[in-house]
């Protein structure tokens, strides 16, 4: 071959191999057209609405007057009147905080303060035109009916990106307000200093949920300002900086320009360089439309890592919602460069991980996170890290992070199970050993009821309220440190922790079939409901003995023989579904999407409807999946039953779906339960990962039959890293009750 056939082959071939990688790859979809973010701004769903990017620090969006209840995100369908539109937000929490760097555009004289609806004299509020209003993943759009201003908010990972346009007579201003945060939320000092005639920067902390929160900011400008006025305890002080913790600045732009006002806004949880440097890798140009598009297309290579098909509309939007629900948290909590501030309240420049916060451990340990290790496995290893930092700077592994700050919200120790189960799926990219040291110390800790099953074996409920929950979580996190040491060959803590993982067994009181108060002296606590509930002032938590009686996922064969048979387990858990009773005036809010006393609003249940499969009775689980997934679930603003709980109420709906759920709190083993589509198509390391369903109709709602690559499969459940693997599994459906394992 000459020199120049050789240069000719090579060329072609070079060629061909481009055009087979460009084959291959998977088409992208445009998925963002089947969310509605909507969805659970209703109700009691508290889920953010506004703009964002997956998992990113910035959640801009609007923040309403109220700061009750159904207000923790800041955003309610109910109501239409904004405060501002803050930089951070949380998503789908019982408890408020954040609404960090609020800003607000206006013209002419407002009073600095959140005000009430009796006037627009009483603050900065305006009613927000509903009829105007717009989100789509990574872009909200809305009219302030009060100034006249239309509204356009996009943005990346760290930069919020807004577009004001304001009416062409009037004087634009733009008020940064470093007082109204967040329901619980309380400045304790701020910062906001000039720059340059187009640039602000400064700092607000806080104390709130997160005791000691510190968010930086850099704001620039598309045109020079004329002015900037500061308020600080309501006078007005001239200069260049300001400082306080009741502050406000009003940035003033001159008249007569009709063009829009766009402003970047750069956070940082490290410094004011840290917030330049953000904005300059992230956003150092001013294409609005060019960051709107490409924040829909951050959204979509996420959505596009799962794709359903159906003829049901409803369940396609439900279902993709859900999954944008579950992109927004954990979220980035550091530069671009990887500095953070760690639980130590120090700061840290790390490269070789990207920190993380917004840990709702005792919701998301049981779906959320499982179903991050199937579609985000790359993303565990500095998930994982995280914790782990954490737990050398503070000393345990997280409970509730929020912004560097531990919490200590909700029983147990939720997040045992989820370092747990990473070594247990041989997630990659961290330090095993120290994961079990961290496991093993953090469940050793004289703390937050620890000391006393130390002490008794149990933790009596004349100890400490909310016994039951304590020692049940705790119990479920042993059994997960048991099997971490068991897969490292630690032979001696397997023991110890499983066996400790058995405590559950000291409430179980077989006179009545329920889990109940012990008090220290081995008596049960009287007089006893299994109905009643007072809400964080019982035994329980955020339930009562109906719901609590069946939280033993990690050792069902345990449990059934608490009830002396199978067949009394399964007469109790059909009682369940059944059950009305009163619970009281103190019940939890938290109870709810019930179905009987089975409450689906709330985390401790979300297992048990696959306890059928695991006792044999596969058809079972089928049924309530089926009417879980089609009554609790709609594509409403009230469609949720209950609090998104940053992803974990939309991760049971995703993985329910794909016709499993992880049942054990680590580990991977998924148990089947229905199939809600038609095929299924999951992007994994192994390539695709397919999920069909044969001999489809609206009475076939039973497995017949389960194929795993084309051959009989005889297990209740799949295993992860059959998942991760790729292939298909094909469930075959029929109208008959049967048991094919």
């Amino acid at each position: 071959m000459n020199k120049k056939s050789f240069l000719f082959a090579g060329a072609l071939s070079l060629c061909l191999f481009s055009c087979e990688n460009k084959q291959a790859e998977p088409e992208m979809e445009d998925l963002t057209q089947f969310v509605d973010p909507r969805i659970g701004t209703g109700g009691h769903g508290h889920v953010f609405f506004g703009a964002n990017v997956p998992y990113g620090f910035v959640q801009l969006g609007p923040t309403s007057i109220p700061q009750s209840w159904d207000w923790v995100s800041g955003y309610h369908e109910s109501d239409s009147t904004v405060i501002g539109f803050p930089h951070t937000h949380l998503s789908g929490t019982g408890i408020g905080d954040l609404h960090d760097i609020n800003v607000m555009p206006v013209v002419g004289e407002v009073t600095y303060a959140r005000g009430d609806t009796t006037s627009y004299e009483t603050g900065l509020w305006s009613y927000s035109d509903r009829s105007k209003e717009m989100v789509t993943p990574g872009y909200y759009r809305t009219h302030l009916s009060r100034y006249n201003v239309d509204v356009e908010l996009t943005a990346t990972k760290r930069v919020g990106f807004h577009k004001y346009t304001f009416p062409e007579k009037e004087s634009p201003a733009i008020v940064f307000d470093m007082v109204n945060g967040g329901c619980w939320d309380k400045t304790t000092d701020a910062v906001i200093r000039v720059v340059n005639d187009s640039t602000l920067s400064g700092y607000r902390y806080s104390k709130g949920w997160a005791d000691d929160q510190r968010i930086f900011f850099r704001a620039e400008f598309s045109r020079k300002f004329d002015s900037v006025a500061f308020i600080v305890n309501d006078s007005v002080k001239e200069g260049k900086m300001a400082q306080g913790a009741q502050l406000f600045a009003r940035v003033n732009f001159s008249a007569g320009n009709p063009a829009p006002i766009y402003m970047k806004v750069a956070l940082s949880p490290t410094s004011e360089e840290g917030a330049q440097l953000n904005m300059q890798t992230e956003l150092s140009g001013w294409d609005f439309e060019q960051t709107v598009a490409d924040a829909k297309a951050a959204w979509n290579k996420e959505l596009n890592k799962v794709k359903v098909s159906t003829q049901d509309a409803m369940s396609k939007k439900i279902f993709y919602t859900s999954l944008y629900h579950t992109l927004f948290a954990p979220s980035e909590f550091c530069d671009v460069n990887g500095d953070y501030y760690g639980a130590d309240k120090q700061m840290h420049h790390e490269k070789g991980f990207k920190n993380y916060t917004t840990f709702s451990l005792w919701d998301t340990y049981r779906a959320a996170q499982p179903l991050m290790t199937i579609l985000q496995p790359e993303r565990m290893s500095d998930i994982i890290n995280t914790m782990l930092h954490i737990y050398q700077q503070q000393g345990k592994l997280p409970v509730w992070h929020l912004m560097g700050c531990e919490t200590n919200c909700m029983v147990g120790n939720p997040g045992v199970p989820v370092v747990a189960d990473a070594i247990l799926k041989d997630i990659k990219g961290f330090d095993s050993e120290l994961a079990f040291k961290a496991l093993k110390e953090s469940s050793m800790l004289p703390e937050r009821g620890m000391e006393y099953r130390i002490q008794y074996g149990f933790i009596p409920a004349d100890k400490m309220t909310e016994a039951i929950a304590y020692d049940m979580e705790y119990a479920i996190a042993d059994w997960a440190v048991a099997q971490a040491a068991r897969r490292l060959g630690k032979q001696e803590d397997y023991t110890y922790f499983l066996e400790r993982s058995k405590s559950y067994k000291n409430y179980f009181d077989a006179s009545t079939g329920f889990m109940r108060g012990k008090l220290s002296d081995g008596s049960w606590r009287t007089p006893f409901s299994p109905y009643a509930s007072a809400h964080r002032d019982d035994d329980y938590c955020e339930g009562n003995a109906w719901q609590y009686t069946w939280l033993v996922p990690q050792d069902v064969e345990g449990l059934v023989a608490c009830f002396g048979s199978k067949d009394a387990f399964v007469h109790k858990l059909d009682s369940l579904f059944l059950a009305s009773g009163d619970m009281g005036e103190a019940s939890s809010p938290d109870i709810s999407g019930l179905i009987g006393q089975y409450a689906h609003g709330n985390e401790p249940s979300h297992h048990i409807t696959y306890l059928y499969t695991l006792v044999g009775q596969p058809w079972k689980t089928a049924e309530r999946v089926k009417e879980i997934l089609h009554t609790m679930y709609t594509d409403q603003p009230d469609g949720l039953s209950g609090n998104e709980d940053v992803g974990q109420m939309s991760a049971w709906y995703i993985l329910s779906s794909f016709g499993f759920y992880q049942v054990e709190p680590a580990g991977g083993k998924f148990v089947f339960g229905y199939p809600n589509f038609d095929k299924v198509e999951i992007a994994v390391p192994g390539g695709q990962f397919v999920i069909k369903r044969e001999d489809k109709g609206q009475k076939n709602c039973y497995i017949q039959g389960v194929l795993l690559n084309g051959k009989e499969y005889k297990k209740a459940w799949i295993d992860y890293a059959d998942i991760m693997k790729g292939g298909e599994l094909t469930f075959l459906m029929g109208d008959k009750q049967t048991v094919w394992y």
